[in-house]
């Protein structure tokens, strides 16, 4: 057929790996990405650097040796998810199928992958902080007198442990009315980037809060493989020994956060052999990772009590 089937699958991809990181509420995570090395696949390999501390200066000897270590972890990127879809050759001829086949896609990127990817992310980052008992606050339900305190209690716990760079919060609407009742007419707007697109968000102290649903702040979900019974729809949902978190606050340098889609299929009708029907195939590999020094950088508070062992 006319159309080039391979150019276009190639758009759809840089398309959707740029909507990905724009529209996903932890998009901004991906920014750490670049440190990372991709060769496709589900592989990664991670840097991790060390360095000697500070030594005497010797009038006669000078400067003390110091050393640097600088190796690659490679990693392997947990998640791989993928969905084929068909379009019947008599509802789509040739010349609109770019344009329906854009907006099929666009919406499954939107109510489907998107969610996930940032339920994930924040699941993870939760289970570590619960997982390492590090700072996190359990059974806290988001009111007007005392959500101010605890959000700068949070992030003075994060600044006391050295991390004195940029940090974001994600909150759940509760915390963001909560907070907006407790400084009406006061609460700022900040600015952050996300995907090359800036973005304001209330803040407090110069730090975002990204609004985040409540149905991507769990501590644990469980993930539909889209083919057993009862998981056909594919997805998430919260696991059943999920909590229900208020906020989460951490650096922007602590998250590792990878996602790639693989090369995306498109078959004509005539190249079907299942169907006469257009055929995407979609898939997508996506992880997070913190690395071992920077488990101490992340605070989380939780509405739920702290489960018993």
């Amino acid at each position: 057929m006319a159309i080039n089937t391979l150019a276009t699958a190639t758009l759809f991809q840089q398309t959707l790996d740029k909507v990905a990181v724009q529209e996903a509420v932890t998009g901004w995570m991906d920014a750490n990405a670049g440190q990372v090395i991709y060769n496709g696949g589900a592989e990664v390999k991670i840097p991790k650097m060390s360095t000697d501390g500070l030594g005497d200066y010797d009038r006669d000897l000078g400067y003390p040796q110091g050393g640097v270590t600088l190796e690659y972890e490679t990693k392997t990127m947990t998640q791989d998810r993928g969905r084929k879809f068909q379009l019947d050759a008599m509802d789509i001829n040739e010349n609109n199928f770019v344009t329906t086949g854009a907006s099929v896609m666009g919406e499954f990127q939107r109510v489907s992958v998107i969610p996930e990817i940032d339920a994930y992310r924040l699941s993870s980052i939760t289970t570590l902080a619960m997982t390492h008992d590090k700072f996190i606050d359990y059974g806290y339900t988001a009111a007007e007198g005392t959500i101010l305190r605890k959000l700068k209690e949070g992030i003075a716990t994060i600044r006391d442990n050295g991390y004195n760079g940029p940090l974001m919060i994600h909150a759940t609407s509760d915390v963001i009315t909560e907070l907006e009742m407790a400084l009406v007419g006061n609460i700022r707007s900040v600015e952050f980037s996300k995907g090359g697109i800036m973005t304001k968000v209330p803040g407090i102290d110069e730090v975002p809060i990204i609004p985040t649903p409540r149905s991507r702040m769990y501590s644990a979900i469980k993930i539909h493989d889209g083919k057993t019974e009862g998981q056909k729809k594919g997805g998430y949902e919260k696991a059943s020994n999920g909590l229900d978190a208020n906020f989460i606050i951490l650096p922007t340098s602590t998250p590792i956060a990878v996602t790639k889609q693989d090369k995306m299929k498109i078959f004509d009708p005539d190249a079907n052999q299942d169907a006469d029907a257009w055929k995407m195939n979609y898939r997508r590999f996506h992880d997070i990772w913190v690395l071992d020094n920077k488990l101490d950088s992340i605070f989380v508070n939780i509405k739920d009590s702290k489960p018993t062992a």
